[in-house]
């Protein structure tokens, strides 16, 4: 037996929220909590390269001898065209290929095999480790850049003043890229080993456990288990460290006045510096630094698209 609700219970049932206040609630905490970040985000970021697209627009122009004053004038693309057939600005893009093909695989593979050194059971004083590890990374770029160039000043290292003690007398700024690659696997190695050992940390131990039941070595726990469970990890270090490799500037702007071989023009970065600062050409450096930005964006897309990973193709039991 069912009994109709009394009108003094359906007055006391509380009301449902409309449609518009639910709304607001849903979306009005995350978008207090998102707004700082936005708004930084747009004043840092999108306006810099929204400044940086309008003035690769123009070009500025000095009519008679220079004593009629400087007119700006709108070039279109007539900047990138510029930047683009200009072979220092290309020669800066091989060089940072190189620099790439160089340091990227270095710097992944000693990281990682740290970190799983650090993450085996014969380490010891791991906390210590780690700390020692990335204390180089805490060093300002353009400090560990005067360091290495005083060690590989000759007359002044003793570093190379040992050397030539017993009979060795080597340049080490004669082919700047290696040294250049040094710099940026002592600043960066400990920073990457530390988030590689973190995700080791991650990967269940009941696992690796169930490996070494099975028989499983320890590199054929390394090479089967522990590096495919961190791959997004090795993912993400690559992909920064690509994005990273395409802003090289500091460390070949340091040693530009020791080494011959670091021109003005050595990166790309480099080159839209010298083109705004010592040329004055802003309109040129602004169209370099838009080329370059999508450079990054491309090879970004690119790293994100063949590391993705892909499910398995499900096949269907035949009748």
């Amino acid at each position: 037996m069912t009994t109709a609700p009394t009108d003094r219970a359906v007055r006391a049932a509380p009301a449902r929220p409309t449609g518009g206040r639910r709304r607001s609630g849903r979306y009005g905490a995350p978008a207090v909590l998102l707004a700082p970040f936005l708004i930084l985000f747009t004043a840092c970021t999108l306006v810099p390269i929204g400044y940086a697209l309008y003035l690769s627009l123009y070009t500025e122009h000095r009519s008679g001898l220079g004593f009629g004053g400087v007119e700006t004038v709108f070039t279109g693309l007539g900047n990138y065209t510029r930047a683009l057939g200009d072979p220092a600005f290309l020669d800066g893009f091989w060089t940072t290929a190189l620099y790439c093909l160089l340091y990227i695989p270095l710097m992944v593979g000693l990281s990682l095999a740290l970190a799983l050194l650090l993450d085996s059971t014969l380490a010891r004083a791991r906390r210590f480790f780690q700390l020692a590890l990335f204390l180089p990374h805490a060093v300002p770029g353009i400090i560990a850049a005067l360091i290495w160039m005083y060690l590989y000043t000759p007359g002044i290292s003793p570093v190379i003043e040992a050397l030539n003690s017993v009979g060795s007398s080597p340049d080490l700024l004669g082919n700047p890229l290696p040294a250049v690659v040094n710099i940026a696997l002592w600043e960066w190695v400990g920073y990457n080993t530390v988030i590689f050992y973190a995700a080791l940390q991650a990967v269940p131990r009941e696992v690796l456990e169930a490996a070494i039941v099975d028989g499983a070595g320890p590199l054929r726990t390394v090479l089967s288990i522990k590096i495919p469970l961190i791959r997004a990890s090795i993912v993400m270090v690559g992909l920064f460290t690509v994005i990273g490799s395409l802003q090289l500037f500091t460390e070949p702007m340091i040693l530009h006045g020791a080494s011959p071989g670091v021109i003005s023009t050595w990166t790309p970065n480099m080159y839209a510096y010298t083109a705004a600062f010592d040329r004055g050409d802003y309109g040129l450096a602004a169209a370099a630094s838009v080329l370059l930005a999508i450079t990054a964006a491309v090879l970004s897309f690119l790293v994100t698209w063949a590391t993705r990973t892909r499910p398995a193709r499900r096949t269907e039991d035949s009748a």
